[in-house]
């Protein structure tokens, strides 16, 4: 069984990007967070992300706003952040108070700095395979690991449990797409016979969000099983795979954590110096 190390991988992207990054003559990428409110677990996802800009050398600035923040001033704040020649990429984290429309937010970013690659134009061009938009960090993470990993797609059969905007939908059109050529199947809780689906993976890809999901009885035995679930539960952080159980049966698996988790922060920082030299030509 392979241990897929997505902390190893992570860090050797990391290291590339900062090699890259010393060398650049005056201006270096810099990527904006927007922070509302005061969730922990929101401050915490932004305080990883800045120590991974710092480690790679992109500027980081941090945002912070009240929890009471009307839309029209969170609006103005990100038409100031599109106008910001030092900035190169923007990330609004959510989730966001009640009054505020997360499509209005995402809509309103500039598509050629919306390193998350949530806005509609980002995403219209992933499914059309172009190449100049950006993808969802988390799929681009899988996507990674997969071939980082030496891990086999063209004509696999990956399954993917949960069709979330975030993860599955984008996933499902990355997986799809000349040069990783699977054959896609998306499931989700209105699935029949999710279990005889999943047995029939050669890549299963967990993002439903429940602890433990995926059993072992789920596994073809050999699969690739990727684990993007990350679940706190009063036995510390878990996957949505039950990983003692299905790492008997798998061929190669992530581990949680460690796995999809590191990645997902190296594609922001990737997609962020990506975005920097198409604005800097």
């Amino acid at each position: 069984m392979q241990l897929i190390d997505g902390k190893k991988i992570a860090q050797e992207i990391r290291q590339e990007l900062k090699t890259q990054i010393e060398k650049i003559k005056g201006r270096k990428p810099g990527l904006a967070f927007i922070l509302i409110g005061e969730d922990p677990a929101s401050q915490a996802y932004v305080r990883m992300k800045k120590k991974g800009c710092l480690e790679v050398g992109i500027h980081s600035e941090t945002i912070e706003l009240p929890a009471t923040i009307s839309q029209g001033d969170l609006l103005s704040e990100i038409t100031r952040l599109n106008n910001d020649p030092n900035i190169d990429g923007i990330l609004v984290q959510q989730p966001l108070p009640k009054q505020v429309s997360t499509t209005a937010v995402v809509e309103a970013t500039n598509p050629a700095k919306d390193v998350d690659g949530f806005h509609p134009t980002n995403i219209g061009k992933l499914l059309l395979g172009e190449k100049d938009g950006f993808a969802a960090c988390t799929p681009l993470a899988v996507i990674k690991l997969l071939e980082k990993s030496g891990i086999e797609t063209k004509g696999q059969h990956a399954v993917i449990v949960g069709r979330s905007n975030i993860v599955g939908k984008p996933l499902a059109a990355l997986l799809v797409q000349k040069g990783k050529d699977s054959t896609v199947t998306m499931t989700h809780s209105c699935t029949k016979n999710l279990q005889e689906v999943c047995q029939t993976a050669d890549i299963l890809i967990a993002a439903i969000g429940k602890p433990h999901f995926i059993k072992e009885n789920m596994v073809k035995k050999g699969a690739v099983v990727i684990d993007v679930g990350i679940n706190r539960t009063d036995q510390g952080l878990v996957g949505d795979v039950d990983f003692d159980q299905v790492k008997e049966k798998a061929g190669a698996i992530t581990p949680v954590p460690g796995g999809v988790g590191p990645m997902t922060i190296a594609m922001l920082l990737s997609n962020t110096y990506e975005s920097y030299k198409k604005q800097c030509g």
